[in-house]
C-alpha cells in the first residue's frame, strides 16, 4: 500500500513520516521566508493526509483480524 515514486521505489508510511517531522520541525524553526513556509506547509499537509490514511486502512485490517479472533473464542 505505499506509494510509488517513478515507479521505482516504494515510498512507505515511515519515510513519509520521517519527512513530516522534518518539516514540521523547519516550520517551527521560524526560520523560513513565508512563501518557502507556505509550500513546506502544502507538502506537510499531503504528507499528512497520506499518513492518515495509511494508518485508516492499519486499523481497518487490525479490526478484522481482532473480530475474526473474537469469533474463533465463541466458536
Amino acid at each position: 500500500m505505499a506509494k510509488k515514486i517513478d515507479d521505482k521505489k516504494e515510498i512507505t508510511f515511515e519515510e513519509d513520516l520521517k519527512k513530516l517531522e522534518n518539516l514540521v520541525s523547519k516550520l517551527e524553526s521560524g526560520e523560513l521566508p513565508l512563501e518557502q513556509s507556505l509550500e513546506l506547509f502544502e507538502e506537510g499537509v499531503s504528507l499528512y493526509k497520506n499518513c492518515k490514511k495509511r494508518m485508516g486502512a492499519i486499523e481497518v485490517k487490525i479490526s478484522k483480524l481482532t473480530d475474526s479472533l473474537k469469533e474463533e473464542a465463541i466458536d
